[in-house]
């Protein structure tokens, strides 16, 4: 039964599924990630995308985040858009039938600030972090039944939360939350399980954080976290509980404001963008800056396309084509009334590889598709 903070909610498809069919669908999203890095690099060249419509006119933004909604598929074969309206309602968007189907109403008591997704293989379902950053709440969703499954309430007692990850360590899922106080004192990172309890927090971790993330490193079997910080960008070993690298430039005044991990055969690169309207790649294991690429305006959310191009949104309402190789901007994408806050790159069924994105304040959410569609 769903959850009394639901509202027009359809289950019908998700209470007549099988374990057996969920299954089946966990694997089949293992071979659509192979699927997606083989479309990509086949259509190597995002300078053909252009702005195709409007999903969303309007939705709510706290601040200048990244990670304001998100997009997946669900293990019900169900390409959610998750977002936020007006009145603090987290709207579920169906990206196939192109129509909302759900709204769990009034979430939090403050504005929400982020919204984290999580696939939850082990126990078969899929999770969603809603953060509201004014109060230092955290709620945790389980999407298939749309229940709160834990209420993670005075995270910190005072400042702000500005943002929080899952965390997958063996066969165990954490929360890791972080805090801003700029400009006074903050707090060390804190590891939550799902039940609520507290398990550690990070040494050496009280920095004014914007943004906090996890990288697992296959080969060298580590798990890692990563804050975007003022002025430097940190890294920890999660399982040792200390510091693993410090990247920063002297004399540094930005603001971080997203982060990737490009795992390379090669090399691992940290790329990162600032307020400054700069994007500097780093050597995420030697702590090495490699490339800085500057802009004119201050830069946000970012979104890898592939190997050759970074996307990046800028204050100058357009989405900037980085060339990684040629360490210069290529393009500008012309189609926001609004600063570019975040930008996801989907399959979509019926456009294909594509990306969608949201400025900042009118929250507009857009369609991005290739020319030739």
């Amino acid at each position: 039964m769903a959850s009394d903070y639901c509202h027009n909610i359809n289950l019908n498809k998700m209470e007549n599924e099988s374990e057996n069919d969920k299954l089946e669908t966990l694997d089949y999203f293992e071979e659509d990630e192979k699927k997606i890095i083989k479309n990509v690099n086949n259509n190597s060249n995002p300078t053909k995308i252009q702005f195709y419509k409007d999903i969303i006119k309007k939705s709510s933004i706290f601040g200048h985040f990244d990670d304001l909604f998100c997009i997946f598929n669900s293990i019900y074969d169900i390409l959610f858009l998750v977002y936020i309206n007006s009145k603090n309602s987290i709207i579920f968007y169906d990206l196939n039938d192109d129509k909302i189907v759900n709204e769990i109403r009034k979430v939090h008591n403050e504005k929400i600030s982020n919204i984290k997704y999580f696939l939850d293989k082990i126990n078969k379902r899929d999770l969603i972090l809603s953060v509201s950053s004014s109060d230092r709440n955290i709620k945790l969703w389980n999407i298939n039944n749309f229940h709160c499954l834990y209420d993670y309430k005075n995270v910190y007692n005072d400042g702000y939360l500005y943002s929080v990850c899952f965390l997958k360590d063996d066969d165990l899922t954490f929360i890791a939350a972080s805090k801003n106080n700029f400009p006074g004192d903050s707090e060390n990172i804190k590891i939550f399980d799902l039940n609520g309890n507290k398990i550690i927090e990070i040494n050496d971790s009280n920095d004014n954080t914007i943004f906090i993330d996890s990288y697992y490193d296959i080969e060298k079997s580590k798990n890692y976290i990563i804050t975007g910080n003022c002025g430097f960008i940190k890294s920890y070993y999660f399982n040792e509980n200390k510091l693993y690298h410090k990247y920063q430039e002297t004399n540094d005044a930005s603001f971080s404001s997203s982060l990737i991990i490009n795992n390379q055969k090669e090399e691992t690169k940290l790329i990162e963008s600032n307020t400054l309207g700069c994007v500097r790649i780093w050597n995420f294991h030697s702590g090495e800056l490699l490339n800085k690429i500057k802009g004119n305006y201050c830069f946000y959310g970012i979104c890898l396309w592939n190997n050759d191009y970074l996307l990046v949104g800028s204050e100058d309402r357009a989405i900037k084509i980085l060339d990684l190789n040629k360490g210069k901007i290529i393009k500008s994408l012309i189609g926001h009334e609004d600063y570019v806050m975040s930008i996801k790159k989907i399959i979509h069924p019926k456009y294909g590889i594509c990306i969608i994105s949201q400025g900042y304040p009118s929250g507009q959410i857009k369609l991005w598709v290739f020319k030739d569609y």
